[in-house]
């Protein structure tokens, strides 16, 4: 998968997603603007957000914070591995 059109903040964002352990301080906006360029997301009813990366849909709920939690973040990492994401293909 092309990485060309990520910035270096979106790449610093796919790294804290995809490394272990999970990290605890990964901002809600900045995953939501990584999406928009790997996928897309689009925000419904109740502050629920549908997600979709490659083949894989899922529905999030807006963090009640600024930072994802941490159950989010497996999902989102799986997402993007399913996608061809992973912490080497980023750094090509």
């Amino acid at each position: 998968m092309a990485h060309a059109k990520l910035t270096g903040h979106h790449l610093v964002t796919a790294e804290k997603i995809l490394s272990h352990p999970t990290s605890h301080n990964i901002e809600w906006h900045d995953a939501a603007a990584l999406i928009v360029e790997v996928g897309s997301i689009t925000e419904g009813s109740n502050g629920r957000y549908t997600v979709t990366l490659g083949d894989e849909t899922q529905v999030f709920d807006r963090p009640r914070g600024k930072d994802l939690n941490t159950q989010q973040v497996v999902d989102l990492r799986k997402m993007l591995h399913a996608s061809g994401f992973t912490l080497e293909s980023i750094h090509d």
